[in-house]
């Protein structure tokens, strides 16, 4: 691993390490680029996973505090919590299940396609599927996601058999165990799936690709990283002509320290980034970097979310395997027949018993909620994500009244939900009930949405720098050096699950920042 002095400033700096961030980096220090990452989280390993619900998620969540504001349930439910996320080296993706799907060519337009929707902040991505076709690609071989490059699925569970049974029942056509960045066989030097079932708390096995032992360490093999774990950055500086110029962050020992840099690359999520770019306003930037359009923090997206449970008379287990290894794609399509705009994609998902109390149905009590805790292992479980509304109210802005540890003004994120993403809820909710009574389900349960892992949208791309803060590259539309580089960029959320496409991004700004930095455009 290289050791970048705090004065370079031909350096990249990279802010978080997750999905966008570690892939980012790894692809720069490739092209022989020098890279320093900050992470705010501290470096785990499959070694230091815990395979305890909490335990884990009290190792590798997001817990500084943050507030919450709106109608959305989670507001209520958990307000100190409206996202589940993580703080860790190798960010959110130590943590998700693994499902990897292209985002549908329709939902690049989506705009164009659905219309003008009242209460909607539509836009049209400025890049299209095929041109980001080859970076798919390139994204899928990376990460191994089956069914892509001739590797096999992974195999189903029972929770799989189950929704599978009673998909076909229904005439659903696309079912299968997933588009999935886990290992189903041997492969970059990681073993195949053990089925361990704890998917969430980090893959202890290290079939399921993440950036903490995947990019980060293929960086640190070229001796152009300086990954630099346990650093949270408060601001980001710029010079009188408006450029950046490096961070400033509070490194492990507490200490405030400065690097300086070439071009800065923002990946803390859709709810750090904005926040980051709020938190370093300045004279010359008043409302905060990159925001001459006001959308820094503003169409924030977490997905159209629940979850159906169901309970059958014979044990499923459904905790067993693979946690999201299990989807029906035949509702993901645009069919405004149904009532709604976008699609949605049903998932087989499995909560382990120390979070089925918590999350089944908050602040639920008494006789109903009791059987349902009695009949555990007899239930099989789904999750429902379909595009949300971006909404110019749903947003990330700065609470003054509460601080962190540092001092800076905490993230408050406000979130209603539009109508469409109400019918859409609601048309998930039945069509899942219904694929678990074609199994033969005894009794069905509908969850609300749980804290998010899909943050999405509050610095999205736009052709015109009026609509939003970054163009086609991630590259601010107000300064040249400073990119956004994870979920942020989304200008709409499609169905799928975002991991791959961050990835995609991430592969496809490194070439541009690569190219531009030849050619000293930055």
């Amino acid at each position: 691993m290289a050791s970048i002095s705090y004065s370079d400033d031909s350096a990249v700096v990279i802010i978080g390490s997750g999905a966008g961030g570690g892939t980012l980096a790894n692809e720069l220090c490739q092209k022989g680029i020098k890279v320093v990452v900050l992470e705010a989280g501290a470096r785990q390993s499959p070694q230091s996973f815990v395979n305890d619900e909490w335990k884990s998620f009290g190792q590798l969540a997001w817990l500084d505090p943050r507030t919450t504001s709106g109608t959305w349930r989670v507001a209520k439910d958990f307000s100190g919590l409206p996202a589940w996320i993580c703080k860790t080296v190798g960010g959110t993706t130590t943590h998700w299940a693994g499902a990897s799907l292209r985002l549908q060519e329709h939902e690049f337009r989506a705009k164009t396609v659905y219309g003008d929707i009242k209460g909607a902040n539509l836009l049209d991505w400025p890049v299209t599927l095929s041109e980001l076709e080859p970076y798919y690609a390139k994204a899928e071989n990376k990460m191994g996601v089956t069914r892509t490059n001739g590797i096999p699925g992974l195999p189903g569970n029972n929770n799989f058999k189950v929704l599978y049974s009673g998909a076909k029942k229904m005439g659903y056509k696309e079912v299968h165990t997933g588009n999935m960045a886990i290992n189903s066989q041997p492969r970059d030097g990681r073993g195949r799936c053990m089925q361990l079932g704890f998917c969430f708390q980090g893959c202890k096995s290290g079939a399921k690709w993440s950036t903490l032992y995947t990019e980060i360490p293929k960086a640190e093999a070229t001796g152009n990283l300086d990954l630099r774990p346990e650093s949270h950055v408060t601001r980001i500086e710029h010079n009188e002509k408006g450029l950046v110029t490096g961070v400033v962050y509070f490194d492990k020992d507490g200490k405030e320290q400065r690097q300086k840099a070439r071009v800065v690359c923002v990946a803390g999520n859709s709810i750090e980034t904005p926040r980051l770019l709020l938190l370093s306003a300045s004279n010359m930037f008043k409302d905060g970097l990159a925001n001459s359009s006001g959308q820094v923090g503003r169409n924030y997206m977490r997905h159209m979310t629940g979850s159906v449970y169901a309970a059958f008379k014979d044990p499923v287990h459904m905790y067993r395997g693979t946690t999201m290894a299990g989807i029906i794609r035949d509702e993901s399509g645009f069919n405004p027949k149904r009532g709604f705009v976008g699609g949605y994609e049903m998932e087989t998902l499995s909560l382990g018993l120390a979070f089925m109390p918590a999350f089944l149905d908050p602040g639920a009590w008494g006789a109903d909620y009791a059987w349902w805790m009695d009949h555990y292992t007899n239930l099989a479980g789904m999750w429902l994500v379909g595009e949300d509304m971006p909404r110019d109210t749903n947003r990330i802005t700065l609470n003054q009244n509460v601080k962190d540890k540092w001092g800076s003004p905490v993230a408050n994120v406000h979130f209603d939900d539009h109508e469409n993403d109400i019918v859409m809820r609601n048309h998930a909710f039945t069509q899942g009930e219904r694929v678990y009574q074609a199994a033969g389900a005894i009794k069905t349960y509908r969850t609300p949405p749980y804290p998010s892992t899909h943050n999405l949208g509050s610095c999205r791309l736009s052709a015109n720098a009026r609509d939003g803060v970054a163009n086609k590259w991630g590259q601010t539309h107000d300064i040249p050096n400073l990119f956004i580089s994870d979920g942020s960029q989304f200008t709409s959320g499609g169905a799928e699950n975002p991991t791959l496409t961050i990835v995609t991004l991430a592969i496809r700004q490194a070439d541009y920042i690569a190219k531009q930095m030849t050619e000293r455009a930055i």
